[in-house]
């Protein structure tokens, strides 16, 4: 092996897991203390961060503004009836959108949010939303999306 490869497999392991930890401090790994019932889905919206790329701690209001605004969440459950027919009770016939463990795009106003605890400065944000509520499923990075003004 070169050390021009050796060097190359160290950047990138930097890099993962540098994403690896900004993907655990945008969605930290809490229990939300709810199951959703129905057609229900429960998602963890985004941590707002606390620093800017370049290194600016980033002020009370910004960050609101993130963690009120954004519209990416990470899918943690699914209610017993989602993505199923309302009447016949029976799966979709083009199955569920979105899985536990997936990120999507939710509406910016609606579902019920709720704030938990986690034991560093900034609390979990949690949302329920009906399963034909969700916009749509994220493919790329979520942390790349910015889906507010």
């Amino acid at each position: 092996m070169t050390k021009t490869m050796t060097m190359t497999m160290t950047t990138n392991s930097t890099a993962e897991a540098a994403y690896a930890a900004e993907m655990a401090a945008a969605f930290p790994s809490i229990d939300p203390g709810i199951i959703p019932f129905g057609d229900r889905i429960l998602l963890q919206i985004r941590t707002a961060k606390r620093v800017s790329k370049g290194g600016i701690i980033l002020v009370d209001e910004a960050r609101d503004t993130e963690k009120w605004n954004t519209q990416i969440g990470k899918v943690v459950s699914l209610g017993p009836l989602a993505f199923h027919h309302r009447t016949s009770l029976n799966p979709w016939p083009e199955g569920a959108w979105c899985q536990p463990g997936d990120f999507v795009r939710v509406p910016k106003y609606g579902g019920d949010r709720w704030e938990v605890d986690s034991g560093e400065e900034e609390p979990a944000l949690f949302v329920i939303y009906k399963d034909h509520e969700i916009i749509g499923k994220v493919v790329g990075d979520p942390l790349a999306i910015k889906a507010f003004v």
